[in-house]
């Protein structure tokens, strides 16, 4: 089932992967829900809001996204669609809390990194992305895409200065 005209977004579930309808965005969906990811989240590095408040939330959240990833692919039997986007949502939010980034530059080299990655998707990424069909997965690997982002973010930082 591929028909998003099916979708009906009085339905929780599609409105949370689908981050409120932005996975329905005609072109896209994934950097739009990586971009109003990284919006409150530079936000947050404005606000320089220590990180390890924002892990346990995150770790609920990335739970109950693969759960509800695998309830929704199986309901409507679909494997990973554009339209699930709380996956980049994470994703995003992994980098964020791994690099943390001290200014809006830093939060939109994340951004371009994890979109880098999140296209790319290196082993294992695409090994999740191809090979399982799993709710967990959907959502798994958009997070190793995220570790990868912020890895580079830090070598960047560390090692490349003038760079960033």
């Amino acid at each position: 089932m591929n028909d998003k005209a099916t979708l009906h977004f009085r339905n929780p579930e599609i409105l949370f992967v689908s981050l409120f309808a932005i996975g329905f965005l005609p072109w896209a969906p994934g950097t739009f829900g990586s971009l109003v990811t990284i919006l409150p989240l530079s936000y947050f590095t404005f606000l320089k809001a220590p990180t390890f408040f924002f892990w346990p939330l995150f770790i609920i959240v990335t739970l109950i996204a693969c759960f509800t990833c695998q309830y929704v692919q199986k309901k409507y039997r679909v494997h990973d669609p554009s339209w699930i986007v709380i996956d980049e949502v994470l994703g995003m939010t992994l980098t964020w809390l791994i690099a943390h980034p001290h200014s809006s530059t830093d939060c939109f080299l994340l951004f371009i990194n994890f979109r880098f990655f999140d296209i790319i998707k290196f082993w294992p990424a695409s090994y999740f992305d191809q090979k399982v069909s799993h709710g967990y997965a959907t959502v798994l690997d958009d997070l190793i895409s995220g570790l990868y982002a912020a890895l580079l973010f830090l070598i960047i930082k560390n090692y490349f200065p003038i760079l960033s």
